[in-house]
């Protein structure tokens, strides 16, 4: 098990791109809230539900390593670009629930992936700020390879990883292909939290009504519905609370209406 374990180089870990530019792929990635996998088509996100034994009926995590991607992938309003570009500026982890253009659901893979990274509204969370080692890893992936990042947190569903390494299980470990480890990387970005109160997951605002379609924009105007939903707090959220309220009139906050 330990030669599959190597320490982050600081940059673009090669290792990773070798097997996530293959077919069927699984890592193990640091990002600012812990460690996440990482796959990036049907046969690698299959490997992560057995691994996990996670529950389908979540939106899909895909990982954005710059705007022009998300802007590629995702439908946005002016308003949505606005928050993204805000949050990018200032370095703040943020995924948004968001319907696909339809020009870039025609790149996924006819392989059953479509089915494993969206939920039944045909929506998916596009995640940017993640943390730069799996940022590098998913810009590479997109720019050099033209495939997508999909990501998902590497711990049993409803236990954290504690940020280390060595806490994403003996399950996880023995499905993974590669584990990077960064254990000071994570710790830094909570650097005065304990295991018990830091964040193990980023903020997750749904941009789509019930039926999946995206919300209308603003304009200023206020009691606008269907409107923003924080859905799921964590990291930074009091600053992503600050820059929406500067953007929306009317928000909600809803923590844990995942679905």
């Amino acid at each position: 098990m330990k030669n599959k374990i190597i320490d982050w180089n600081g940059g673009l870990q090669q290792e990773a791109i070798d097997i996530l530019a293959g077919e069927g792929g699984m890592i193990v990635s640091p990002t600012k809230v812990g460690y996440i996998i990482m796959t990036s088509d049907a046969t690698g996100l299959e490997r992560k539900f057995e691994a996990k034994n996670r529950n389908r009926n979540k939106p899909g995590v895909v990982l954005c390593g710059s705007l022009e991607q998300l802007k590629e992938l995702a439908r946005l309003n002016p308003e949505i670009e606005r928050l993204y570009q805000q949050h990018w500026q200032a370095d703040v982890l943020i995924g948004c629930i968001l319907p696909w253009k339809e020009e870039a659901r025609s790149r996924i893979p006819d392989d059953g992936t479509k089915a494993l990274m969206m939920d039944s509204r045909s929506t998916s969370c596009f995640v940017i700020k993640f943390g730069k080692p799996s940022e590098i890893i998913a810009k590479e992936l997109w720019e050099k390879y033209g495939k997508f990042s999909f990501a998902s947190s590497a711990n049993p569903s409803g236990k954290g990883n504690r940020g280390l390494a060595e806490g994403i299980g003996e399950r996880i470990e023995r499905y993974a292909d590669l584990i990077i480890a960064a254990d000071d990387y994570v710790k830094s970005i909570q650097p005065h939290h304990t295991d018990r109160t830091r964040h193990e997951q980023g903020v997750m605002v749904s941009m789509v009504d019930e039926h999946g379609e995206l919300i209308a924009e603003q304009h200023g105007k206020r009691s606008v519905t269907p409107c923003p939903c924080l859905i799921r707090k964590g990291l930074d959220v009091d600053k992503i609370m600050f820059m929406m309220s500067d953007i929306f009139a009317t928000w909600d906050y809803r923590h844990g209406n995942y679905y």
